[in-house]
């Protein structure tokens, strides 16, 4: 019998470091992706073990998803647009109200081809992390990858938001 893999090693090894670290942290975990399209949720429940740790995860790929399922307001998209920190923390904060997790992380970006701007060209994504209990302060970061394809966008940003899920 062949074994195969679904991730990569490196994807594989990090996701059962957030699983490992956060189950002997005694911490629950929620995503909200969009340009990652579930490739976060993916990467965390292909851990064993993993149901300890990961509640649940929200695939918001459109505006009206991310205002349905996520509460995000229509002005922050309206205003700063679904590619910014004011954005996602507003789908970390939802994801964290809508969920049982202790720790919420949530990923908008463009990873193109197309649909990229002089403001946010193809490669931009942007994280958020909102922790139960310290919903105050926005915990946002904006990053530009080099756009070499859509893949390789999707890939860093998954494993950016995988090292923001470690305790």
């Amino acid at each position: 019998m062949t074994l195969h893999k679904l991730l990569p090693d490196d994807i594989e090894a990090l996701a059962t470091r957030v699983i490992e670290e956060n189950l002997a942290a005694g911490r629950k975990l929620v995503v909200a992706e969009s340009c990652t399209g579930g490739l976060v949720s993916a990467a965390l429940t292909e851990i064993p073990g993993s149901s300890a740790v990961f509640d649940r995860g929200f695939v918001t790929y459109s505006n009206e998803a991310k205002m349905e399922a996520l509460r995000v307001p229509l002005d922050i998209i309206e205003t700063f647009g679904a590619v910014s920190i004011a954005c996602a923390w507003a789908m970390a904060k939802g994801a964290l109200v809508a969920s049982n997790a202790d720790v919420a992380v949530a990923i908008s970006g463009v990873a193109g081809p197309a649909g990229g701007t002089a403001l946010k060209p193809v490669g931009t994504v942007v994280f958020a992390k909102v922790v139960r209990g310290q919903e105050g302060e926005p915990e946002g970061e904006l990053k530009k990858f080099e756009p070499t394809s859509r893949a390789d966008i999707r890939r860093e940003a998954t494993i950016c938001a995988l090292e923001l899920l470690l305790p």
